[in-house]
């Protein structure tokens, strides 16, 4: 995977998230894709779980802001570090580590996030 080939995924990550739509969703993963929220949780597995999961959480796209920036990329594997604000949960310090396969969809995310102390 190539720096651009990361940034280009992470872009529709962002457009989906502002959608929830879950055709948008659902071009993003590997029909047996692992969506991991946090190092303690179970994770989403499957296109249809991940979908599920994302949908239920309900983030609307006026509640939140987020920047990012990509940290690194190796092989298959891209890291991002970002910032999400959210109106009314605060800021959230994320770290987003994600294996794409060949054809530019996510096999793997894991996801580790720290809600700043206010």
């Amino acid at each position: 995977m190539k720096k651009t080939d990361f940034e280009t995924w992470l872009a529709g990550y962002l457009q989906a998230w502002k959608s929830n739509k879950p055709q948008e969703i659902a071009k993003l993963f590997t029909e047996d894709a692992l969506y991991s929220t946090g190092p303690f949780d179970d994770p989403w597995i499957g296109q249809e779980a991940i979908i599920d999961g994302w949908v239920g959480i309900g983030d609307r796209p006026e509640d939140w802001t987020f920047e990012y920036e990509v940290l690194a990329v190796d092989g298959d594997l891209g890291v991002m570090h970002g910032t999400t604000v959210y109106k009314e949960a605060g800021t959230f310090s994320n770290i987003w580590l994600i294996r794409l396969a060949k054809d530019g969809r996510c096999k793997e995310f894991r996801e580790w996030f720290v809600r700043k102390r206010d």
